[in-house]
């Protein structure tokens, strides 16, 4: 087959099947974190006020990492392929956090792990959004990230539900004072055997097209460098680096909430990294991923203001879900109460059922753009999403929280693939993977504010009440769904979300 005489060739269903099917354990692992990292983190002496910091280590090493995988991804090739020896090591890495996690002797130990756990799977993740692009053409990509939200939907109901079953089946859900439940410690052993085995399953499944022919069969406009003005940039890096200096020097000199260093030092660290690249301090890998950032497409510049608001409103459902609900809906706050436990399972059954809702969701979303396009019907999923994360404040009876999470289902859906069918069809074959890990750019920046900015407020403005966190994500992932109405629509949408 010559390349330069055909378009990339459309995959059958079990085709996509296959090659998305590591995301199942992709998604398994971190649902598992997600669900269960605070409860571990209390378990071993964290207060409330202390978790945003905690979780930090997570949205920190993505930010790190999944540009670095991306751009070193675009330039491998070997006998296992281009993506897929990074699948494989992300994921025996992640094995390892699973298997030691709900062990660890001390909650510091936990914080390192969960830094860990998170770079590992991003050293997997990162090249899966990638593979996409690679290896579906432009009207498949929506159903190739469609496919990726069910099983991210699939892996995260089973994940999420295994302490709620294993406590029903009679495995011990309390346990003494620091020490993780049982029910805790074999889901996370059970986490780390689905992993390995699902992206294995991909990596035997699935060929991988050569760097050449992807290059021969890329539909994507030329990114064309914008201009470069030494002066421009220096005058850039000295304002980000000053007032992210003034900021950390007001926390210290004011006494305010430590976690708002978070937010002082991202601000300056951006300042350092536009000082070293407009002065060539540093080349490599660094100045060609800063000089990429620079130069992204308009329309990964629009759908950066949209991702910043809906990952703010995940980051700030996954941090206090669970001390929301089982202090509004439970009425405990003690980690050792059966309360407590009970509220806390009860978050993994509402995690597993948003899950489950976005696994409907991935089916019935195609059918949306078709009807309505990529924008408007990313726009309908966020406030549903959005008006589902407020109404936890107002209803009582903890069962009907699950009707909170059909709107958030649909929302985390469309979250997972729409952005991403809006952005792939501008980006080139040969920097797919380090522009889908400058993308995460905008995923993690919005969890650090987040963890720099929630408990601050909660501290200062909200009594110290959870529950209030829970609004301002929804209030924030219904800005997120008007401001994807900016995002040019791809010409052929519903070409886009054709089944394969």
């Amino acid at each position: 087959m010559n390349p330069n005489t055909q378009s990339k060739p459309r995959l059958s269903f079990w085709q996509i099947w296959n090659m998305c099917f590591g995301f199942l354990g992709i998604q398994f692992g971190f649902a598992l974190q997600n669900a269960n990292v605070s409860r571990i983190f209390q378990t071993l002496g964290a207060n409330m006020d202390d978790l945003p910091v905690l979780w930090i280590a997570a949205p920190l090493t993505g930010l790190i990492v999944q540009p670095i995988v991306g751009h070193f991804s675009d330039r491998t090739w070997t006998r296992l392929g281009r993506r897929r020896p990074y699948f494989l090591v992300g994921a025996l890495l992640a094995t390892v956090a699973l298997l030691a996690m709900p062990n660890s002797p001390s909650l510091w130990i936990a914080a390192g792990l969960l830094w860990m756990l998170d770079a590992s799977i991003n050293i997997s993740m990162e090249p899966f959004r990638a593979f996409v692009g690679d290896q579906l053409p432009v009207e498949q990509r929506a159903t190739g990230y469609s496919m990726q939200s069910f099983f991210i939907g699939v892996g995260s109901v089973v994940a999420s539900l295994l302490p709620y079953v294993l406590a029903h089946f009679g495995v011990a859900n309390t346990a003494d004072a620091g020490l993780v439940p049982d029910t805790v410690r074999w889901s996370f052993y059970a986490g780390g055997v689905v992993l390995v085995a699902a992206i294995a399953w991909t990596i035997i499944s699935t060929k991988e097209y050569p760097p050449e022919t992807l290059q021969a069969w890329d539909e994507a406009p030329v990114i064309a460098p914008r201009p470069r003005d030494a002066k421009r940039m220096g005058t850039a890096a000295f304002v980000w680096l000053s007032v992210g200096v003034a900021l950390l020097a007001l926390v210290y000199l004011r006494g305010l909430d430590k976690q708002l260093y978070i937010l002082g030092g991202l601000v300056a660290a951006y300042g350092i990294a536009l000082l070293l690249r407009g002065g060539s301090v540093i080349g490599g890998a660094f100045a060609e991923i800063m000089d990429d950032l620079y130069d992204m497409p308009s329309t990964m510049r629009q759908l950066a203001v949209v991702q910043f608001f809906s990952w703010f409103a995940l980051f700030a459902m996954w941090i206090y879900t669970t001390p929301a609900v089982a202090d509004l809906h439970f009425h405990s706050t003690d980690t050792t109460s059966a309360a407590y436990n009970e509220g806390a399972n009860w978050v993994g059954v509402l995690f597993a059922a948003y899950n489950g809702f976005a696994a409907i969701a991935a089916v019935v979303i195609p059918k949306m753009v078709a009807r309505w396009g990529l924008r408007t019907s990313h726009l309908i999923n966020a406030v549903l999403g959005g008006l589902g994360l407020v109404s936890i404040m107002f209803i009582r009876d903890p069962h009907w929280l699950l009707l909170s999470m059909v709107g958030v289902g649909f929302a985390w859906a469309s979250i997972l693939s729409l952005p991403y069918a809006l952005l792939s069809d501008s980006v080139p074959a040969k920097k797919m993977g380090v522009y889908m890990g400058i993308f995460n750019f905008f995923i993690v920046i919005p969890q650090l504010v987040a963890a720099s900015l929630l408990g601050f407020l909660l501290k200062t403005i909200f009594g110290g009440h959870p529950i209030y966190a829970l609004v301002i994500g929804g209030i924030s992932m219904v800005v997120a769904g008007l401001c994807v109405l900016r995002v040019r629509e791809p010409q052929g949408h519903a070409r886009l979300a054709a089944a394969p």
